[in-house]
């Protein structure tokens, strides 16, 4: 069952994917490489998505599955933990790849909840 703490999570998590998502709308990498707020802004907001993700009770996440949890968590570890070596390329590829296949499925849980 989902406390109320982790529907507000979800949320948060929603709000920063939408966010990081239509940040990098239309953009190349070229252009994001060349564009230090834009890699400094979608480096917070996907640790934002991880702190949230870390704050989701496991029985929520044991609901659901569906989302990498671990791996969300984990690039959030990454960026606070180890910020002086953020592979860019991997940031790219969560962003362009990993962030538009989770909104969807974050859209759905909050459907439910």
């Amino acid at each position: 069952m989902a406390r109320h703490e982790d529907s507000v999570y979800i949320g948060h998590m929603l709000d920063m994917t939408r966010r990081a998502v239509q940040a990098l709308k239309d953009k190349t990498r070229t252009e994001y490489d060349a564009d230090d707020i834009l890699r400094l802004g979608l480096t917070h907001l996907v640790q934002v998505i991880g702190e949230a993700a870390r704050k989701v009770s496991d029985d929520f996440r044991g609901d659901h599955p569906e989302i990498p949890w671990r791996k969300i968590v984990g690039m959030r570890h990454r960026i606070v933990h180890d910020y002086m070596r953020v592979d860019e390329d991997i940031l790219w590829q969560v962003a362009t790849n990993d962030l538009p296949a989770l909104l969807p499925l974050l859209e759905t849980i909050t459907k439910q909840e």
